[in-house]
């Protein structure tokens, strides 16, 4: 039987953060379906939900090292975005989400991150190739976009599934 990993988020963080970080995972999702866009608001929204909620449900050393979460993954996804390795809504995203991750967790979330990426392009390109799907919502962005693929599905999804899983 698959059991989940044990995270270091507790389920009272789990709890706050998720009332406002997954509505805007999802809207993040959505709109980076939609538009290949990752609305800057969206990722400062993300930021602020740490910064206000974090400071009330986290030791306040452990919430204060997790900005140099932020400012590590900044950077890395600014370089990535440089090569062109993702957009920049994409590196603004996982820059804002960065600080919701222990680092005990990690490498899980690496995996879980891989795996999102490759379970979010396989269900894209499977309704892309489905015309009664597709229509559905025919006017999407995505769809156009040839190899380039919106990120900000997987990794909202990612970050939803991580901060519930002490919930199970």
């Amino acid at each position: 039987m698959f059991a989940l990993p044990d995270v270091s988020v507790t389920v009272t963080q789990s709890i706050a953060f998720l009332i406002f970080v997954a509505p805007l995972c999802i809207y993040v999702a959505w709109n980076d379906l939609r538009a290949m866009k990752i609305p800057t608001w969206s990722t400062d929204a993300l930021a602020i939900v740490f910064v206000v909620v974090g400071i009330f449900v986290m030791p306040f050393t452990e919430y204060l090292w997790r900005y140099v979460h932020f400012g590590v993954v900044l950077v890395i996804a600014i370089l990535a975005n440089a090569i062109g390795a993702m957009g920049a809504g994409d590196s603004k995203f996982l820059a804002s989400a960065a600080p919701f991750v222990a680092l005990d967790d990690t490498g899980f979330v690496f995996m879980l991150l891989g795996s999102g990426m490759l379970a979010g392009l396989l269900i894209h390109r499977t309704v892309k190739a489905i015309p009664a799907l597709r229509s559905l919502v025919p006017d999407w962005e995505s769809w156009a976009q040839g190899k380039r693929f919106p990120m900000g599905f997987p990794m909202g999804a990612v970050l939803i599934v991580y901060l519930a899983i002490p919930l199970f």
